[in-house]
């Protein structure tokens, strides 16, 4: 499904885990030193001050910094930088949704707190799936600082407060809503054929640097991955090779599995893809070269391209089409009437963010949310 749903405050904690799992291979090992966690040498070495405070709450350097830690994390999986100006962006942006996140759970009710940790426990199996194993949804989950129970505790508090701004807002949802959406966005709920492969990879490039290996270790490598399609081909079970050999961690403890994914998906290397799409069902590729090393594809299954019904689960969720597209136009209609709002809320509240810079760019990205909605409200009065 093409059309991009999400909870209004998405989960930036988690944003990491949200790399491809074949993305992941190179960076799912790193453990959380004061090397791949920056943000935690700074707070040892100049402590964790408050940076905003209201009637009622505080937040600690430390929180934000937990965000952003995800965020740039997620950027390094994909190979992007942020910019200084894009990061003082992302700062406060971070920092106004955890504020609001506060000043809202200050409203909220037991069916609130129902809601969300309903929401929050969707999530969680989410990202979970995306991780390809418990063991590197932990692994990933440290990389960032983080623990199981400390992500649960955050992402249900992000729903916690997204049910209830959607219900201080009196915004609904019909039913004919959302078959009327569905039956207008047509395209947006075409699934392409997807592809079910196990693989072997093994890296030629450093896991953690992603320099890469020298030209005596490639040449290892090549011939270890020729000696391993050699054994398969000889009978050998696939998935048990996988297990023991695979350098992809995201995958290796499923015997190499990967979770579907299309002829475009992000993350998964097109080389990757073009093995997969061009074998038939249990099928094995020849060895397979990747910038990022060698990979050995079983095609376990394809699913053919199909519209998927408003009964339909989403893929990779428990949530049907018809949930989804709720979920997202309650997104949209909270999104013209939440600034407003939670202004009010934030000056009732006496909010005061400490850091002067951050001060300044915070106002400036409500100023830009309200100028958003204004246009959003605009536009929705032309349409009618």
């Amino acid at each position: 499904m093409k059309t991009k749903l999400k909870l209004f405050f998405a989960a930036a904690l988690a944003a990491y885990l949200i790399a491809s799992p074949t993305a992941n291979a190179t960076t799912a090992d790193m453990t959380p030193d004061t090397n791949a966690n920056p943000d935690a040498a700074m707070t040892a070495l100049f402590g964790d001050p408050v940076i905003a405070k209201g009637n009622g709450f505080s937040i600690k350097q430390s929180e934000l910094d937990q965000v952003v830690t995800g965020i740039t994390s997620a950027a390094a999986a994909h190979n992007q930088t942020i910019s200084p100006e894009q990061m003082t962006g992302i700062k406060a942006q971070m920092l106004n949704r955890l504020i609001q996140i506060q000043l809202l759970l200050q409203k909220a009710t037991a069916a609130d707190r129902a809601e969300g940790q309903k929401k929050a426990d969707e999530q969680i199996t989410l990202l979970q799936k995306r991780a390809g194993s418990p063991e590197n949804f932990i692994h990933q989950l440290q990389a960032v600082g983080m623990t199981p129970e400390e992500l649960r505790a955050k992402v249900s508090q992000e729903a916690t407060a997204t049910s209830t701004l959607t219900r201080e807002l009196g915004v609904t949802v019909t039913g004919a809503e959302v078959t009327n959406f569905y039956n207008t966005h047509s395209a947006d709920f075409e699934e392409p054929e997807m592809a079910h492969v196990r693989h072997i990879l093994l890296l030629t490039i450093d896991p953690v640097t992603h320099a890469p290996l020298s030209a005596d270790e490639v040449a290892a490598k090549h011939k270890q991955i020729t000696d391993l399609l050699k054994r398969i081909k000889a009978g050998e079970d696939f998935a048990t090779l996988a297990k023991q050999y695979s350098e992809d961690s995201s995958s290796k403890e499923n015997g190499g599995e990967l979770p579907e994914f299309p002829r475009d998906a992000q993350g998964i290397p097109p080389e990757l893809s073009a093995a997969a799409f061009s074998l038939n069902t249990n099928q094995i590729s020849d060895v397979v070269t990747m910038g990022m090393g060698y990979d050995i594809v079983q095609l376990l299954d394809k699913t053919p391209a199909k519209k998927l019904a408003l009964t339909d689960k989403v893929p990779m969720t428990d949530m049907t089409v018809a949930d989804k597209i709720k979920d997202f136009l309650l997104q949209q209609k909270t999104e013209k009437l939440a600034p407003a709002y939670l202004a009010k809320l934030k000056k009732t509240a006496d909010v005061q963010i400490v850091d002067a810079n951050l001060k300044a760019a915070s106002d400036a990205a409500e100023a830009a949310a309200m100028s958003a909605a204004t246009n959003a409200d605009s536009d929705s009065d032309t349409n009618d």
